[in-house]
């Protein structure tokens, strides 16, 4: 039976696109039960009903506290019941009584090699620091910003003409391969997370997660 999931976004839903071409595909055993978006008329939003997933808007601008949104947020995703969380480019920061309620059931993806470049704009911070490679990880999501144990990495190389846009659509490429395949592995019940740790069949990965190097 396929996990019933919800989708959280913020923007243009890429990612939210690759689950839902996965999915349709057959190699991807989830049912997206909701697209909840943070902002209005987002592309997100189009990608999900022209998939006719059902979706919903909750604008965080009309919370007094992120307390209150993430209150909202919650008691919204209960309503679908979902055995899985993913976050697919939703930029909120959550609190930790939002994490520890979705404990082992959520997933992010950050689009650097954690811990390497926790926040923001990694893309140019990884070419300022004259990085050689750079990459993206799918990681269990705790209290910690973007310090849940790691699932999955994909490595690139960092090419000398490179610009901030050119790596992230390097980056992007491998995010839509890494992040229905973590997916994947939490649905066939391969994936876990047992104290604080990423376990995938039984078996406790690195702290970097399964790494797919691309260089090879």
């Amino acid at each position: 039976m396929a996990t019933k999931t919800v989708v959280l976004i913020s923007g243009s839903g890429s990612n939210l696109q690759a689950l839902i071409d996965t999915q349709l595909s057959g190699d991807l055993p989830i049912s997206i039960a909701a697209v909840i978006s943070n902002r209005p008329d987002v592309m997100g939003l189009e990608r999900a009903e022209k998939a006719g997933i059902a979706t919903q808007v909750l604008d965080h601008k009309t919370f007094e506290s992120r307390e209150a949104f993430d209150v909202a947020l919650q008691t919204l995703i209960d309503t679908f019941e979902p055995e899985l969380i993913i976050l697919a480019g939703f930029m909120r920061i959550l609190t930790p009584e939002f994490t520890n309620h979705y404990s082992g059931r959520m997933l992010n993806i950050h689009p650097s090699l954690l811990p390497k470049y926790q926040g923001l704009h990694t893309h140019q911070r990884a070419l300022d620091a004259n990085d050689d490679c750079h990459g993206v990880t799918v990681h269990f999501v705790t209290a910690e910003l973007d310090g849940g144990p790691n699932i999955l990495q994909a490595v690139v190389p960092v090419n000398q003409d490179d610009t901030a846009e050119i790596l992230a659509k390097r980056i992007q490429q491998q995010e839509h391969i890494i992040y229905p395949m973590a997916a994947k592995w939490f649905a066939e019940g391969r994936l876990s997370m047992q104290n604080n740790q990423a376990m995938l069949d039984g078996e406790a990965l690195a702290s970097s997660g399964y790494v797919f190097d691309t260089r090879d």
